[in-house]
């Protein structure tokens, strides 16, 4: 095991990334919260971490499992799990890939399109009605930051972290 190199942050920037990290957490619950919330408008059934799958899947359409545990660094018996739990309540449905015949692709049935699509609409509102005081302006920076951010993140978790999460299971 290897040891990384401590980064020593000058005391006069230390607050602002203790507030960063602490507003983040924050937000990172928040969201888990209504994530698990939405989740359940899609399906009363639905399980929190499912629902981001179901979006994945949505948004990646036709997905290929193992695309899907790499996208998410778990597991592929995890994702093969979930995706069980999903065609089981009718949102999700398999298809061949016409390039490799052993191969399944994940996609939305009619019903799991219809349900995600009505519960993006009821999150999209609730954040228009959370940020309607705010001056469009700091909408947009604040999702310029965000992409930002995660673009950073992204890059972070391709080249720091261990890629054995995806191959495990």
């Amino acid at each position: 095991m290897t040891a990384r190199a401590q980064t020593v942050i000058p005391a006069e920037a230390y607050e602002a990334y203790c507030a960063l990290e602490g507003q983040l957490a924050v937000l990172l619950r928040r969201s888990r919260a209504i994530s698990a919330e939405v989740g359940r408008a899609v399906h009363p059934e639905l399980e929190p971490g499912a629902y981001s799958l179901l979006v994945r899947i949505d948004n990646a359409a036709p997905a290929r499992p193992s695309d899907l545990a790499a996208y998410f660094r778990v597991g592929k018996a995890t994702i093969s799990r979930q995706v069980k739990v999903l065609e089981g309540l009718g949102l999700i449905g398999r298809q061949g890939d016409p390039l490799d015949g052993r191969v399944c692709l994940l996609v939305l049935t009619d019903e799991g399109r219809e349900r995600l699509a009505r519960a993006r609409s009821a999150r999209q509102e609730r954040f228009y009605a959370l940020l309607a005081t705010w001056p469009r302006d700091d909408v947009r920076n604040l999702a310029d930051m965000l992409a930002r951010f995660n673009t950073l993140t992204a890059t972070y978790e391709r080249d720091q972290l261990p890629a054995t999460a995806a191959t495990a299971g």
